[in-house]
């Protein structure tokens, strides 16, 4: 898990934007500090050295509202890449 940040806000459509320090792959998944599963990293904006994310958010609006307050994380899958031998 790495953390990403509290969300800004919300935009129109319902995404949730925050500004992180690092550039998270799109499409790796957000959770709460309690592994409570948030929705998915949609876009990635603005500056490389401070850029921002948009998530889109797999929850009721309701409670997308809240997570406003809250530290969001990002979800790291860490799959061992496998190497072929080659012959020389």
């Amino acid at each position: 898990m790495r953390r990403l940040g509290k969300p800004l806000h919300r935009t129109t459509r319902g995404d949730l934007i925050l500004r992180v320090n690092f550039t998270p792959k799109i499409g790796s998944k957000v959770v709460t500090k309690n592994m409570r599963e948030v929705g998915q990293i949609f876009d990635v904006l603005g500056p490389v050295k401070t850029p921002y994310v948009s998530i889109k958010p797999q929850v009721e609006p309701d409670i997308a509202e809240k997570l406003v307050d809250e530290v969001l994380y990002e979800l790291v899958n860490k799959k061992k890449q496998r190497y072929s031998k080659t012959r020389k």
